[in-house]
């Protein structure tokens, strides 16, 4: 039987730090002298920072010159660093610590496959760190989801064939990237969203150790 491997995504799977991503955008947008709401939020997720901030501007009619707005995302970013260097272990969603014990103890191996390049920073932060056998992050990768590169270069670091990996995922790009490698795709969150994903689970609390055993088993 081959050996299985799993990716997980961070944000959304691990840890939640969307919030403060929303937190400091909408700091941005108070000083620049207009709200943000959730709901406009939803529009900025999976997509990169510099699209963000276009996105950000279009809603609250603002143009600046290209200097400014590198400045501005360089202050976004400070501004989401300060929240993320507070987080503890209390912030690490249901049931994954207990997940990603299970895989250690039984010598399964599974990557970080994340685009955020503050992730080191996060796991770290979480005292997680030290528990993946391979960590993929934004500063490995030079395309975003939904092209495979980020759990193609997982797969490379586990000594997995794709088609044995089990990626965990909640945002619609993340699933197409791993559908397009050829791996199996388990989507966390809104069903009808992710209806592309092999399995769907409406929270991590659904992953549990007994799903882990069986999807290594199959």
């Amino acid at each position: 039987m081959s050996k299985k491997a799993f990716i997980f995504d961070l944000d959304g799977v691990i840890v939640d730090t969307a919030k403060y991503h929303y937190k400091a955008w909408k700091k941005l947008a108070n000083d620049l002298g207009f709200d943000f709401t959730e709901t406009q939020n939803e529009l900025l997720k999976g997509v990169s920072r510099v699209r963000s901030l276009e996105i950000l501007l279009e809603i609250g009619n603002v143009s600046l010159p290209e200097g400014e707005k590198t400045k501005i995302m360089q202050d976004k970013n400070e501004h989401y660093l300060q929240y993320i260097t507070k987080m503890g272990q209390e912030e690490i969603l249901e049931g994954m610590y207990k997940v990603l014990l299970y895989l250690k103890k039984n010598n399964i191996p599974f990557s970080l496959g994340s685009a955020s390049k503050n992730a080191r920073l996060i796991l770290t932060q979480l005292d997680l760190i030290d528990l993946f056998d391979a960590i993929v992050d934004g500063n490995d990768v030079s395309k975003a989801k939904p092209d495979p590169e980020v759990f193609l270069i997982a797969a490379q670091k586990l000594n997995a064939n794709p088609k044995d990996c089990i990626v965990i995922e909640d945002a619609i790009a993340g699933v197409e990237a791993a559908n397009i490698a050829g791996m199996t795709s388990i989507g966390i969150g809104d069903k009808k969203a992710l209806n592309a994903a092999d399995i769907n689970l409406d929270s991590t609390a659904e992953l549990t150790i007994d799903m882990i055993k069986e999807l290594i088993k199959n």
